[in-house]
């Protein structure tokens, strides 16, 4: 079988070390995948005086996969957010964050398995149109919501929930205040919806969601909503499950997709071995998932499920007090 070549950006802090910990777990699960590494974020910019240098980006371009970890994106100035510029180079327009309960998580909810898809590169979150006042007193951005990016995105969660077997798609907005922005996008996310009768539609604000995601998140299967708001949607449903470390994301356009841990680089545990890479091995499965090959992604979450569940070699978010590489070796010897 011709082996698949897979772009790996390690990134920053705890990031070459849990990245390290997802490529052992694909290896023994006999995943076949061959590695090409590139630099991004603060270890590109030190190595190569650049954020993203043109290799990275020439490799993504070639392989269409990658398998990242948290990047650092420089306060200050000058620096734009390196997620948001790879997801626009690249038109990842799809942004699927996947929370699921795990026994063992000492999560406070047991019973979540939610989907959040995000418009991933319109919206305020996209970064048009910043500018502050020369006195310091004015600052404006742009927000920009376009009828193809709201029918492309809706179409996605639609498509996502019917080959998920999924049975209800909840369209979130602010479309009662920002009556154009937001009124496009649940506008044209109405229309995507009469195409799909076989799945329940329910529309809600986003405010009225935050507070039912945290007081009945079991209502929600697949929510589909614009970029800001889904940013911040899929950090609270990550946190009904664990915290980010046991959240997943996707970045999905239509030839190329971008697999990363959603949490930070945390340099402050970098090169402790206490590290939880549960994010990013998730999201591995996700890239298995994505490339037709369910029974690995299968055998490594059973492997992560019950490591976690057993509790005796989890990291101490987990309430366990070991490190990265116990963790690690413990999924990979379910899987022997």
């Amino acid at each position: 079988m011709t082996k698949r070549t897979i772009t790996v950006i390690p990134g920053d802090g705890i990031g070459p070390s849990i990245i390290d910990s997802a490529l052992k777990i694909l290896d023994k699960a006999g995943c076949n995948f061959d590695y090409e590494f590139a630099d991004a974020g603060l270890v590109a910019l030190e190595k190569h005086g650049e954020l993203v240098p043109q290799r990275t980006l020439d490799l993504i371009e070639k392989n269409r996969i990658t398998l990242k970890g948290p990047l650092t994106t420089p306060v200050g100035e000058g620096f734009t957010s390196i997620n948001v510029s790879l997801r626009k180079q690249f038109s990842l327009y799809a942004n699927v964050r996947p929370v699921l309960s795990f026994k063992g998580t000492q999560a406070r909810y047991d019973n979540i398995d939610i989907i959040t898809v995000r418009e991933n590169t319109e919206g305020m979150y996209s970064g048009l149109g910043q500018t502050v006042s020369d006195d310091g007193a004015t600052a404006e951005a742009t927000s920009i919501i376009t009828r193809q990016g709201a029918e492309q995105i809706t179409t996605f969660a639609y498509e996502l929930a019917r080959k998920e077997g999924r049975k209800k798609v909840t369209i979130v907005h602010k479309a009662n205040i920002m009556k154009s922005t937001s009124g496009l996008f649940l506008k044209v996310a109405r229309e995507v919806s009469q195409r799909y009768p076989d799945i329940e539609t329910e529309e809600m604000i986003v405010d009225a969601t935050c507070m039912k995601l945290v007081m009945s998140p079991e209502i929600f299967d697949v929510i589909v909503t614009t970029n800001l708001f889904g940013d911040i949607l899929s950090d609270l449903c990550a946190g009904l499950v664990g915290g980010l470390g046991m959240a997943p994301g996707a970045n999905i356009g239509s030839d190329a997709a971008i697999f990363e841990a959603v949490h930070g680089s945390a340099p402050d545990i970098a090169g402790k071995n206490l590290a939880n890479p549960t994010s990013v091995v998730l999201a591995s499965i996700q890239m298995l998932e994505y490339l037709g090959m369910s029974d690995k992604a299968e055998l490594i979450r059973n492997a992560i499920t019950a490591v976690i569940e057993e509790g005796d070699r989890t990291t101490r978010d987990l309430g366990g007090t070991h490190g990265t590489t116990d963790f690690t070796q413990a999924v990979i010897e379910r899987l022997s």
